[in-house]
């Protein structure tokens, strides 16, 4: 089987803090090509800066989550900056929005999601793009910004998938895809161009079937690869090499 490219997970995550070294080494001596960590601040950001240089294809983000935005000090775009000139920052993110918990109000949560973007265009740097409840907002400040990255772990409809690709983006689908009531995302996933489509696992959440409500992590996308490659009727491998292919051109990383 091809090796797998995990676009987005969390390895800075408690979840890991008892195995974390262990987890990590195997996933990238054996199945794992490269993955990339989603950071949610700062502090997320210096965490996967430094577990970059223990292992080998191992990436970050630099960004603050929609839940975290009201944590965002002043000056933080130019932090943001300082760090994403480090080698092992491939985009900014995870950004965006969600009105699903309502504990960060809307307008701080555009105006961070906001700066962000811009910061991304000034760098020339893709983006990681958090999406929930919250289409309408996020597609307006995609539409006036354009920049090129992924909106991860895709929940919209067709249509909206249609329209993020029309911009210039990609989606990441991960392992609610094999869920039961996944209607959107096997739609999405039986439709979106392969050149737009990418894979993840958002670790240490998300698992798919037979795993789920279990810790996730980067071998899982076998399950999800697994799913999509039947929906789409095209070889496992096709879809891996494929999402490997689509990763190091967005990231900008050589393997």
């Amino acid at each position: 089987m091809e090796k797998i490219f995990d676009v987005h997970a969390h390895y800075d995550d408690s979840a890991f803090d008892n195995d974390r070294d262990d987890v990590l080494s195997s996933l990238l001596c054996t199945d794992v090509a490269g993955i990339v960590n989603g950071a949610t601040d700062i502090k997320s950001a210096l965490f996967g800066i430094e577990l970059s240089k223990k292992y080998n294809g191992f990436y970050t983000t630099v960004g603050y989550h929609p839940e975290t935005a009201a944590e965002a000090e002043d000056g933080f775009i130019d932090k943001m900056a300082e760090l994403a000139s480090n080698g092992a920052v491939v985009a900014i993110g995870e950004i965006g929005l969600d009105y699903h918990w309502k504990t960060v109000p809307k307008e701080i949560q555009l105006e961070v999601f906001e700066k962000q973007l811009a910061l991304a265009r000034e760098l020339d740097m893709p983006v990681v793009v958090h999406d929930r409840e919250a289409h309408g907002d996020t597609m307006e400040l995609l539409r006036k910004y354009r920049p090129k990255g992924i909106v991860h772990c895709f929940s919209g409809s067709v249509e909206l998938s249609r329209e993020v690709t029309r911009l210039g983006m990609s989606i990441s689908l991960g392992g609610a895809v094999t869920f039961k009531n996944a209607r959107h995302s096997v739609e999405v996933a039986s439709e979106i161009p392969l050149d737009r489509l990418m894979l993840e696992t958002d670790a240490p959440y998300m698992s798919p079937v037979p795993f789920r409500g279990k810790r996730c992590d980067s071998s899982m996308i076998k399950y999800t690869s697994e799913k999509i490659a039947e929906i789409r009727k095209i070889s496992v491998d096709l879809l891996l090499r494929q999402n490997t292919e689509n990763a190091c051109m967005m990231y900008g990383i050589s393997l």
